[in-house]
């Protein structure tokens, strides 16, 4: 049955449950029209399981005192769409962003890639940066990445991609220059994923990481989250960010009307940036 037939179809009172499970743990929602993901996504957690269809498997998480398969279908249900120089023209301003401040505060930029997925998004700034620090190290900016998933974070942490991931996005020069073949799979090399920090985060449950930066790219995540949640998040993000700094968003996604944290930046079209203080009442 194609995702179209599917799109007809009444969810089932698993999927009903695994959809909950998954806003539970992360707040991303599935939208109604989209409950067929569902059985794809976890056609992998079925078969490792040993088990038969969605309702074996609520039964089995049920059972579960551990909690392990419900984390590991949780795992499974987040969206990791992801490639190398995602949306190229939002890397290259974020490279001319990260310059103007190495240069104006006359030391290293700070970036968060929070929701990394697997890591293509901060190794595209690290390949880049590298690159260009050559002949200014001090552009070379400090790069936290971050993800509720540790499946994808271990892979992030492993740099390594298939043959279709590594040519989605990648030019050639840089797969040659930064990765090496092993078997079917290409593998980032060490000095590569060593420029960056990758560590366990849940934008929805989880403080801030200690420190402030100044750039923070969460795209195409807020998308799934519920108005509140959002509003939470921005609020979050807002107080992990330095004045002055930018807020970096999926091509979808906007602080307007969601927002009163950010405000679009004057300099980068498409960013933001934190909103200055309110004035007071008796503020001259």
């Amino acid at each position: 049955m194609s995702p179209r037939e599917r799109l007809h179809m009444p969810p089932t009172q698993a999927m009903h449950v695994l959809s909950a499970l998954l806003e539970q743990h992360t707040g991303q929602q599935i939208a109604p029209n989209r409950t067929w993901r569902i059985e794809t996504a976890l056609k992998p957690v079925l078969r490792d399981r040993g088990l038969a269809s969605l309702d074996e498997l609520v039964a089995a998480m049920l059972r579960d005192q551990s909690g392990q398969i419900a984390a590991q279908a949780v795992d499974a249900l987040l969206n990791q769409e992801t490639s190398f120089y995602r949306d190229a023209g939002v890397i290259e301003t974020v490279a001319g962003a990260v310059e103007a401040l190495a240069a104006t505060l006359n030391r290293r930029v700070s970036i968060w890639s929070a929701a990394c997925s697997t890591g293509q998004e901060p190794l595209s700034l690290a390949m880049l940066f590298a690159e260009r620090s050559q002949k200014a190290p001090w552009l070379e900016p400090e790069i936290l990445a971050t993800d509720v998933s540790e499946t994808a974070l271990g892979r992030a942490r492993a740099g390594r991609y298939s043959q279709f991931e590594i040519q989605r996005g990648l030019p050639i020069r840089k797969m040659v220059d930064w990765f090496s073949a092993e078997d079917t799979d290409w593998v980032a090399r060490p000095e590569l994923v060593r420029r960056i920090c990758f560590r366990r985060h849940n934008l929805v449950s989880d403080p801030p990481p200690i420190g402030r930066f100044d750039i923070i790219l969460c795209r195409n995540v807020l998308l799934y989250l519920s108005p509140e949640l959002r509003r939470r998040v921005f609020e979050r993000l807002a107080s992990a960010i330095r004045p002055g700094g930018l807020l970096v968003l999926g091509a979808g996604e906007t602080v307007i009307g969601q927002s009163e944290a950010f405000v679009p930046s004057a300099t980068y079209r498409g960013f933001y940036e934190p909103a200055p203080p309110a004035r007071t009442a008796n503020a001259a």
